[in-house]
């Protein structure tokens, strides 16, 4: 089997776009039936704001690989200055069950998490034709700096400002490689001025409680930022990966679900969105809110991909 770690990663690079082509591709394997993935068990002890998650998965198609991630989730880790999130991926030959890949790097996840808003952004962008737009990420952890660097590459040319704003004070060394960035000191200025905004949050506490800016979009990556207020803005027009997955777990879906009355039949799918393009359906002037609780066939065909690249490029090491 070969054993990747985050040097090894780091040695491979990413390549956004072909991240989020992989990413495409794991939609349609899913539209069409091609994937399993059972509902992911949440482990919790102690502690319960920490949470250890399973994640299985099998991808047929142009995939053909069957695995598990097995990611352990402490907020309270980046008050003990170590990361919130560590984790693991074990890949199976899907014909004999035999491992054959195992990959300890918690940056596969950041990476899957960022293809993932890559995406809907590259569907948003052509559902609005849209040629210059601001972006805005409230948070400043690896996932909003992952985020950060992904719409660089990416949306760069159509970007004429990126707002951030963390709790923490954002120093200008840590956004040297960044273009076109402004450092906010509240995330109403990055709510309020962003076309498309990025939660990457850790927050305790909900906090979004006004209306969002016309048009926008809002990537609710962190699950947990928004207060049933701003619900009759965006009740028309909310996105998930995954219903049974996104409903649960205290999200902010969950709270829409439970207070405001929000079921599966007022929602559309990614798959949605991918195959039969459904942000063309809404209208213009509206928000559209996505809201990603995570999947587990993502995860294993962003591995997959990154093994692919490590045997290219013969990085890695072999055990026995």
């Amino acid at each position: 089997m070969l054993y990747l770690n985050e040097k090894d990663i780091e040695k491979i690079g990413v390549d956004w776009n072909k991240c989020t082509e992989t990413i495409k591709k794991a939609v349609f394997c899913l539209d069409t039936h091609n994937a399993v993935q059972p509902i992911k068990p949440y482990l919790r002890f102690k502690n319960p704001i920490n949470r250890i998650i399973a994640m299985p998965a099998y991808l047929g198609d142009g995939f053909d690989i069957a695995g598990i991630k097995w990611i352990a989730s402490f907020p309270e880790n980046i008050k003990r200055g170590i990361p919130r999130a560590s984790s693991i991926e074990i890949l199976n030959d899907p014909d004999t069950g035999k491992i054959i890949s195992v990959i300890n790097a918690s940056s596969l996840s950041i990476i899957r998490t960022a293809s993932v808003s890559a995406l809907m952004i590259k569907y948003f962008l052509e559902a609005r034709n849209l040629e210059k737009i601001t972006v805005g990420i409230i948070g400043w952890g690896p996932v909003g700096q992952y985020h950060a660097k992904m719409c660089q590459e990416m949306f760069g040319d159509k970007i004429s400002k990126m707002f951030l704003y963390d709790i923490k004070k954002i120093g200008s060394i840590d956004i040297n490689s960044i273009k076109n960035t402004v450092i906010e000191n509240s995330w109403k200025n990055v709510y309020t001025k962003s076309d498309i905004l990025i939660t990457c949050t850790v927050s305790a506490d909900r906090y979004i409680d006004v209306k969002p800016k016309r048009g926008s979009l809002l990537l609710n990556v962190s699950l947990r930022d928004y207060k049933s207020h701003i619900f009759p803005f965006v009740k028309k027009s909310i996105v998930v990966d995954n219903w049974s997955e996104v409903c649960r777990e205290g999200t902010d879906i969950e709270l829409f679900h439970k207070l405001n009355g929000l079921e599966e039949r007022d929602t559309k799918s990614i798959s949605d969105v991918v195959v039969r393009e459904a942000l063309k359906s809404y209208p213009k002037t509206g928000p559209i809110m996505f809201n990603p609780m995570g999947m587990a066939i993502f995860d294993i065909a962003i591995a997959k991909y990154f093994l692919e690249q490590a045997k290219k490029k013969k990085i890695g090491l072999i055990l026995q």
